[in-house]
């Protein structure tokens, strides 16, 4: 039941990278209201004192910078919070149920099952809750009133709400480098920074990205090493697509183009390939501030002599050197920093935090909707399905409180506009009631069958 996740070896010596993943999320149910009376000795019939019941605990999501994978919910996608504690006597509630947090690497992005993104986890302690829990029912004494001075019945606890959710990680770095498969960017941020990613000699050595922390002069950014892209891979072709998403968040862009691979592969045409995949997979990548870095200089002939006029030419800002011998990466370094700087100088202020919540229901809480259906009518609304679960249907008095509520809320004139007549089934969050409605002759009330 799990979609299939990003999972690969060797990222920061870690033993496994997983970056997208499916997690199915249960909020915590609330807890049951009581039906209580006062007994004391001074006071044989006291009033009622039922007290309410805990909320159910909520699954949030946060961001934690302890974290760097979503390995530990490749493995575990079942995540449920706590449920709230019964109500009881002389008005005491009942405790909250615990909320279940997951944590996650900043950068993450959650989607619901439509594909669509409702939060973005970018920084420390930035979160979302993915399922509020369900409220707590209330007990007798909150249905006190004049008219009804001795309540003899509680509400239950609502149900948790379930939801899949897809998490997917987009590292955050201040530059990216981009190319072609064996282009020599693994082996430049481990020149730049501390880094150890593996290096050989083949292509798509590097199986998940690396970040690398650099340091120029103050001036301390963030580096990743983008697993090669390839044409077509803004479509789902080679291993690049998997990690397009992790150029998102780089404010400075650098285009690593093999050099010693003139004779079988043209630097400038790999350009023009990685662009028009980035563009395609995202068109503002394009426009942001992007040096290109001839690089293996030291095993090229010509090459940069050849390549290097036609991309000036064409407007690019063009470093050159080698990460083996080490040519040419100060200036590499001092650059981006500078570009690095400008960048952050000009990124969106931050956004103001806020908690969305993804709970499976189709329509806004206080609406609802009546629909034919064999059999009968159904009524459906987040509202009136919560009232239909907290009810204790094995108490008349409870389902009496259940059907003043319907009235008032509109529903039984709803059902008469639909052609509802009296004995008609009428079908609510999976129960089915048989419509009496108030005035009928016979002077029934609606009952659950």
């Amino acid at each position: 039941m799990v979609r299939k996740s990003t999972h690969l070896r060797g990222y920061a010596g870690a033993a496994m990278f997983v970056d997208e993943v499916r997690v199915f999320v249960t909020s915590g149910r609330g807890g049951d209201g009581v039906t209580s009376f006062a007994r004391q000795p001074y006071e044989p019939r006291g009033g009622p004192d039922g007290g309410d019941g805990g909320h159910g605990g909520s699954v949030v999501a946060r961001a934690d910078g302890s974290v760097a994978t979503l390995v530990d919910y490749h493995h575990r996608p079942h995540r449920a919070a706590g449920r709230g504690r019964h109500g009881e006597g002389d008005r005491r509630r009942g405790a909250d149920g615990p909320d279940e947090v997951l944590l996650v690497p900043p950068g993450t992005v959650v989607k619901d099952d439509a594909d669509r993104v409702v939060a973005d986890l970018a920084a420390e302690g930035d979160e979302a809750v993915l399922v509020s829990g369900g409220r707590g029912g209330r007990g007798n004494a909150a249905f006190k009133t004049q008219a009804r001075r001795a309540p003899r019945f509680h509400e239950r606890g609502e149900p948790g709400h379930q939801a899949a959710v897809v998490l997917e990680l987009r590292l955050a770095a201040d530059a990216a480098l981009v190319g072609f498969p064996n282009a020599g960017k693994s082996s430049l941020v481990s020149c730049l920074s501390a880094a150890r990613p593996k290096v050989a000699d083949y292509p798509f050595t590097t199986l998940a990205p690396t970040l690398g922390v650099v340091r120029a002069g103050d001036v301390d950014f963030v580096v990743a090493d983008v697993p090669g892209l390839v044409e077509g891979a803004s479509r789902g072709r080679g291993l690049g697509h998997r990690f397009l998403r992790h150029v998102e968040r780089a404010g400075v862009l650098v285009h690593v183009l093999d050099c010693a691979s003139y004779e079988q592969r043209d630097p400038r045409r790999d350009l023009r390939v990685v662009l028009a995949e980035l563009e395609a997979y995202q068109p503002e990548l394009v426009t942001r501030p992007a040096l290109v870095w001839l690089n293996k200089v030291d095993a090229a002939s010509d090459t940069p002599a050849v390549v290097r006029p036609d991309l000036e030419a064409a407007g690019w800002e063009v470093l050159e050197g080698s990460a083996i011998t080490g040519a040419g990466l100060e200036a590499l370094r001092w650059r981006l920093s500078e570009l690095v700087v400008k960048a952050r100088r000009v990124a969106p202020p931050p956004r103001a935090r806020d908690r969305p919540v993804l709970r499976p229901v189709a329509a806004e809480p206080d609406d609802f909707a009546v629909v034919r259906v064999d059999g009968g009518f159904r009524v459906t609304g987040a509202r009136v399905e919560r009232w239909v679960h907290m009810t204790d249907l094995d108490n008349e008095e409870a389902v009496q409180h259940l059907q003043d509520r319907l009235r008032r809320a509109g529903v039984e004139g709803a059902l008469r506009r639909a052609g509802a007549g009296h004995g008609d089934a009428v079908h609510i969050a999976g129960l089915v009631f048989e419509f009496s409605p108030e005035e009928a002759p016979d002077g029934d009330r609606t009952a659950a069958r």
